[in-house]
């Protein structure tokens, strides 16, 4: 028993001491991990023709569904849900809305099925007339003291690990790493430094235009609805640009709403770019979809562009050896 013991304590030590050396030690050793290792040797080794200078290492990410799930709902529709039922009782005609009716009976479908209006109904009563400051600390309390349904963990622990690796790796080779998403600029940039490593002046999202006051003690910004952008599909390449400046050199998506960045990306002409879909494919440690997803993420077109292009397409079940920090959300 002793020696039996003694060899699987020497047996486990050996695994972990090899994953320790693998920055990538959440991914299985499939063609999808072997892709993303021969693109960063070949960027990062001067001596090869493929070589990308540190300066131009410029990479983007979605974030729902690509860095945290999407599923069941996006976790900022989660978060204007559950302001709608907490800031309720204040606003009793709220009532009479049949988005906010449907929010506190818990009919999440006619919610769903309500589409953009209903959603910028529900942001109009929970992102907005309030100071920037608040809303941050808003979502802050809303982190703190929520969890996700199905998994019981806090929404900031449920980063995928395979994924906040990549992200670590891809830095630790000189590449700067920035957020492109659908989401609300503010709502990400709370939770974007602690959960990616990523800082929020690389965090690009949907936004709408803050309007600047004098106070009796300074200044503030108050959140409105004017002028919002939706960064999504055809207008995430503006984004990027408008915030950028530079044309990124991969790109990181899950959905067709991802697909115009990836073209982007791909048709740099300075530089052998690297495009990546993660594929939802796992009902049991996450969620399957791709033609008909829960709230969003339809991943159609994307799959026969990646084809024809060469993009890597993630098989959830099959690439990664965890989806979610087993020390941190379990």
């Amino acid at each position: 028993m002793k020696h039996a013991l003694l060899f699987s304590a020497i047996l486990f030590g050996t695994i972990g001491a090899a994953h320790a050396d693998d920055p990538l030690s959440t991914w299985n050793n499939t063609p999808s991990k072997q892709a993303i290792e021969q693109w960063v040797q070949n960027a990062t080794n001067k001596d090869r023709s493929t070589f990308i200078p540190p300066e131009k290492r410029y990479v983007v990410f979605d974030n729902d569904g690509t860095l945290w799930p999407e599923a069941s709902l996006t976790f900022q529709l989660q978060f204007a849900v559950d302001e709608v039922k907490r800031l309720a009782p204040e606003h009793p005609e709220w009532k009479n809305d049949p988005v906010v009716s449907a929010v506190l009976n818990d009919d999440l479908k006619t919610v769903v099925a309500s589409g953009e209006k209903g959603l910028i109904q529900l942001l109009e009563l929970t992102h907005s007339n309030i100071t920037t400051g608040e809303f941050n600390q808003r979502v802050s309390n809303w982190v703190d003291s929520h969890r996700d349904s199905r998994f019981g963990c806090r929404y900031d622990q449920m980063g995928y690990q395979p994924m906040r690796q990549l992200l670590e790796y891809l830095r630790e080779n000189g590449f700067k790493t920035w957020i492109v998403s659908g989401g609300g600029i503010d709502f990400m940039r709370v939770v974007a430094e602690k959960m990616y490593g990523i800082p929020p002046e690389q965090v690009i999202g949907s936004f709408s235009l803050s309007e600047f006051s004098l106070t009796d003690n300074g200044t503030q910004l108050r959140k409105t609805m004017k002028g919002a952008f939706n960064d999504d599909a055809a207008a995430k390449p503006v984004a990027i640009h408008l915030f950028m400046g530079q044309r990124p050199v991969a790109a990181f998506g899950n959905s067709d709403g991802d697909l115009a960045m990836m073209q982007y990306t791909a048709s740099n002409p300075d530089y052998k770019t690297f495009g990546l879909l993660v594929h939802h494919t796992d009902a049991q440690r996450e969620y399957a979809y791709d033609s008909h997803p829960p709230a969003s993420g339809k991943l159609v077109e994307g799959l026969t562009v990646a084809k024809e292009k060469g993009w890597t397409v993630v098989d959830m079940k099959q690439d990664w050896r965890t989806v979610f920090d087993p020390a941190l959300c379990h």
